[in-house]
Order: structure tokens, then C-alpha cells, then sequence
């Protein structure tokens, strides 16, 4: 049997494939597009509507054709690892490098079901022990072995791929979790592939405004006080 340390130690090895080292939250004090906002530090920022938000997803096309056609997942998917699901745009742009990347060529737009997602985020444990969260580390590395749903943030990225101050939330569904995530909180599939070209053309050619006009409109995501603290979220 794995030790808990050595559990721990074995997921965040995992998690480690996936995500570059946190190097601190720093506050940034700017302000979102065409309003007198001043952005947090941790907030969702998403495209949503009364009943769903919608989700990126990078594939290979196989599984994003067989997705799209039959709106859910089937195999070569693999419905024994983890996923992980992204509210923002430009932080899966900078994920999959517009698509350039191999096995993550076709973006998909996933609208789920916002009592889904709000369900996968009450679940969640951070991917660290973060001390405005967890004030006892002994609370966190108990509940992390049992986890169901990890969150991460990560620096949010402007249009030309730039870091942020302030930070983008990353949801990672685990195998426990995947079936009712395909089955059930699913509510549409879209192929958002020829955006993301059109929208790579643009900054190849240096023309970042036609670039942003093509952007997703994303807003900020309301939470209740108890779900924000859960997640660690600015308040």
C-alpha cells in the first residue's frame, strides 16, 4: 500500500506534467476591456450564459471529429486519467499554442451545465496547501488523497501569449468523475478549430486588434462566498 506521503507525492508528480511550477501570486491592477473594473487576483472569467459555461478542450482530431459528431466522448478518449477543463480562451491558446501542438490540433468549445460545474468546483481541492485556504496543512493533505476535482491557477495570458498578474482557474476531473462529466453535464460540443486559426493567422501577421475582435466574450463568473473560498477565489 502507498504511504500518504508517497501518495501525495506521486499525484503531484502527475500534476507536474501538465502545469509549469507556481512562482507566486502577484496582484495586477488591470482593468478588464471597455469597463472600470479592476481585475482580482483569483476569479473565474468564462463565457456563460443562465444555464451553461463553456469549457476548452484540445485533442487530436479522432477524438475531436468523434466528439463533435456524437456531442460526447468516446474512445480513443481515455475515460481513466484525468482531464482537465479551462473557462479561458487564451489560457488554452496557450496550452495547445493555437493548435500547433501535436495531439491538441482541434479546440473544442464544451458547454456543460453551470449546476455541473459548480458541483465539479464544490468537490475541489487546491493543487497545493495554499494558507489562505487551508490554514492546517494536515486538513489539505487528507483531503487531497481523496480528491475528486483538483484546481490550479495559473497566470492568464494576453493576446500575444504575455503572463498576467492575475490568474486563470484550470479544473481537473478525475477517472471518478469522467463518465458523469461525459454523460451528464454535457450539454453541446463545438468545434472552435477555425477560430483558432483565423485568430493565429492574425497574430502571425502582427494584427493583434483583428485578432481580439474574434476573442470569445468572457465575463466573470459569479460565486458564492462559501464556493469561492473553497477554491481560493478573490471575494
Amino acid at each position: 500500500m502507498i504511504e500518504s506521503t508517497d501518495l501525495i507525492l506521486h499525484i503531484q508528480k502527475t500534476l507536474n506534467k501538465f502545469f509549469k511550477p507556481n512562482n507566486g501570486f502577484i496582484f495586477n491592477g488591470r482593468k478588464e476591456p471597455n469597463t472600470h473594473r479592476v481585475m482580482k487576483e483569483f476569479e473565474i472569467r468564462a463565457d456563460y450564459n443562465r444555464d451553461t459555461i463553456v469549457i476548452y478542450q484540445a485533442y487530436n482530431e479522432t477524438i475531436a471529429k468523434s466528439a463533435v459528431m456524437n456531442q460526447k466522448f468516446s474512445a480513443p478518449f481515455s475515460f481513466n486519467r484525468m482531464t482537465w477543463i479551462k473557462p479561458s480562451f487564451l489560457w488554452m491558446m496557450e496550452r495547445s499554442n493555437y493548435g500547433q501542438k501535436s495531439g491538441q490540433e482541434c479546440t473544442l468549445a464544451i458547454h456543460i451545465k453551470r449546476e455541473a460545474w459548480e458541483k465539479a468546483l464544490s468537490k475541489a481541492i487546491l493543487t497545493s496547501p495554499e494558507k489562505r485556504v487551508y490554514p492546517n496543512p494536515g486538513t489539505w493533505e487528507k483531503d487531497f488523497e481523496k480528491a475528486e476535482v483538483y484546481v490550479q491557477w495559473d497566470p492568464e495570458r494576453n493576446i500575444k501569449g504575455n503572463k498576467l498578474k492575475y490568474r486563470s482557474i484550470q479544473v481537473g476531473i478525475t477517472r471518478h468523475l469522467i463518465e458523469e462529466f461525459n454523460n451528464e453535464w454535457i450539454v453541446k460540443i463545438e468545434n472552435y478549430t477555425p477560430l483558432v486559426k483565423k485568430i493565429l493567422s492574425f497574430t502571425k501577421s502582427g494584427e493583434y486588434d483583428k485578432a481580439k475582435k474574434n476573442l470569445p466574450i468572457e465575463k466573470v463568473y459569479p460565486l458564492p462566498a462559501e464556493l469561492a473560498h473553497t477554491i481560493g477565489a478573490s471575494i
